[in-house]
């Protein structure tokens, strides 16, 4: 159920017809997810506070209403391992148009990337989509689609169904992904995308980082209904 705090991110996002990731990661915090620990800096020394206090390496992300796909402006950072390598990205950061703060976040590594999105479909109302994730979403296209609200039945289903899915109970010699958590959290996103019709166009988690203990949503994207 949403609360008044998850109503509250989403109209004050009205005005840039997308939620900022900062915003999205707390929406998806408070619905229970499991996303990196992060900050929106502001400043040289809350983004390197944070760093010391959660240890590097670190991702740095711009945070801009004007840059809704930060890679067309080089704006995500990743394995930043000093102080010096953080305020560099920062400054670079601080001079794209619309700039309010640096999203700096814990680097989740290993596991499988995978892409779990939705989009409200005019006839049939949301539709849950999950993917082989990161670059792979573009070059593999492997991913399947479904109604939401999903069951387990239709969680598990959607994972056989993808050609690489071996991949995901692992594959010469490479642990399997934590499943019953992949279901899960499909279930809640299901679940999540069904409170937010109407209010939403669509949602992207690219890359959700699965691994044999947690599946992380490492990136978030929310656009809103016009």
């Amino acid at each position: 159920m949403l609360t008044n705090e998850m109503r509250d991110i989403i109209s004050g996002s009205v005005q840039w017809g997308w939620v900022l990731e900062p915003d999205a990661k707390r929406l998806f915090s408070l619905a229970g997810f499991d996303v990196p620990r992060y900050i929106l800096a502001r400043t040289h020394d809350e983004a390197a506070l944070f760093a010391a206090g959660i240890g590097y390496p670190v991702v740095a992300k711009v945070v801009s209403p004007k840059v809704i796909h930060k890679s067309e402006v080089k704006g995500v950072v990743v394995g930043i391992d000093s102080d010096e390598k953080l305020f560099g990205a920062f400054d670079r950061f601080s001079s794209i148009e619309g700039f309010s703060g640096m999203l700096v976040e814990e680097m989740v590594s290993g596991g499988v990337e995978l892409i779990v999105g939705a989009k409200m479909d005019e006839q049939f109302g949301p539709m849950v989509l999950l993917g082989i994730g990161g670059v792979g979403v573009e070059i593999y296209r492997d991913t399947s689609l479904k109604m939401a609200p999903l069951d387990e039945k239709d969680a598990a289903s959607m994972i056989t169904s993808l050609t690489a899915h071996k991949l995901l109970e692992g594959y010469r010699g490479s642990d399997p992904i934590a499943m019953d958590v992949l279901i899960q959290t499909l279930r809640e996103f299901s679940e999540l995308v069904m409170e937010l019709e109407g209010l939403i166009a669509s949602i992207d988690l690219n890359p959700v980082m699965c691994t044999a203990k947690r599946c992380v949503a490492a990136d978030a994207r929310i656009i809103l209904t016009a």
